[in-house]
């Protein structure tokens, strides 16, 4: 929402991937970085055979372990260290046998790459829900793979039925 005046989250459409009574886990989708794939691939001695997931940007996931890559995808393949959350079938991989799958043009067509994650501990986001602070929609695989990032957000927030432009950061009390 408009109102939230955290830096971190400002602007932001987040993929909730986690959420239980220890707390809660998402991947922002909406924040490109000035990073390609290619230089993940790099940085991991992959040589990369798919140039269009090397070319790729990578998200800026998140204020929290940066340095820690995520994979969002759907796929049917089986790759180390994944959680599977949804019914939708999207999945987050931080192993690195997804990215060289990847690389080698045999990983998931519909994936995003992510450095950083978002948390909350027990009860936070849902206290941070109840004060307004976020809208939440259904996860949606259109929104997460195809639609371009800097649409995500107004794509997410129609889904409500809401124009996020309009709104304001602005509350009023009768």
């Amino acid at each position: 929402m408009p109102s939230l005046k955290d830096p971190n989250f400002d602007g932001t459409v987040t993929y909730v991937c986690k959420h239980d009574e220890k707390g809660a886990m998402g991947i922002i989708i909406n924040r490109p970085l000035d990073m390609r794939v290619s230089e993940i691939f790099d940085q991991l001695s992959f040589d990369a055979i798919d140039k269009k997931q090397a070319a790729q940007p990578v998200l800026g996931g998140g204020p929290i372990q940066q340095e820690m890559g995520f994979v969002l995808h759907q796929s049917n393949e089986r790759y180390d260290k994944t959680l599977d959350p949804s019914d939708l079938g999207i999945k987050v991989t931080i192993s690195q046998d997804i990215l060289n799958s990847m690389a080698q043009g045999r990983g998931p067509q519909d994936s995003l790459v992510a450095l950083g994650y978002a948390g909350w501990d027990a009860g936070q986001l849902e206290a941070e829900l109840s004060a307004n602070a976020w809208l939440s929609v259904p996860a949606n695989p259109t929104i997460l793979f195809d639609t371009p990032f800097e649409k995500r957000r107004k794509a997410a927030a129609a889904l409500l039925g809401i124009d996020i432009s309009q709104l304001s950061n602005y509350s009023g009390h009768a």
